[in-house]
């Protein structure tokens, strides 16, 4: 498998703060490599609540996670403080891909990069919902160009 490259900061325009926990760290003294993944599904998730196109007490549909993967360039480990940068890749009709990466302080390049797809479906039934309206909206003014 040939090793992906790794995304710089200006690849992204949207951020958020990512602050590590002491219960992050494995006995290798770095985060653990399946904590990366819950840091990914909080930036996604912050961003769409963010932008009010998830409801995820009162609303009808709901993202599942169908598919993720992680790539790790550089150990950061507790207290680093890292920024997560946060985009679209691909709008389907019921799918979403998304790209994300985590920067250390004062790093251009990412020391762990990802994808994540969610599926929408409705939240009763279970079945996939198109991406519509404001949903749609806020997915498309986070895609990459």
């Amino acid at each position: 498998m040939a090793k992906p490259s790794v995304p710089k900061r200006q690849d992204y325009s949207i951020f958020y703060q990512v602050e590590t926990r002491w219960m992050d760290n494995d006995v290798y003294g770095h985060i653990n490599n399946v904590v990366y993944y819950s840091y990914f599904d909080s930036i996604t998730n912050r961003f769409l609540i963010e932008h009010e196109a998830l409801d995820i007490h009162n609303g009808e549909q709901v993202g599942l996670m169908v598919h993720s993967q992680c790539f790790y360039h550089e150990p950061a480990a507790f207290p680093d403080i890292l920024q997560g940068g946060f985009r679209v890749k691909r709008i389907g009709n019921s799918s979403v891909e998304y790209e994300l990466a985590l920067f250390k302080q004062g790093k251009d390049e990412a020391c762990t990069h990802g994808t994540m797809t969610h599926v929408f479906v409705n939240k009763q039934t279970q079945t996939p919902v198109s991406i519509e309206g404001t949903l749609k909206a806020v997915l498309s003014s986070a895609l990459c160009s």
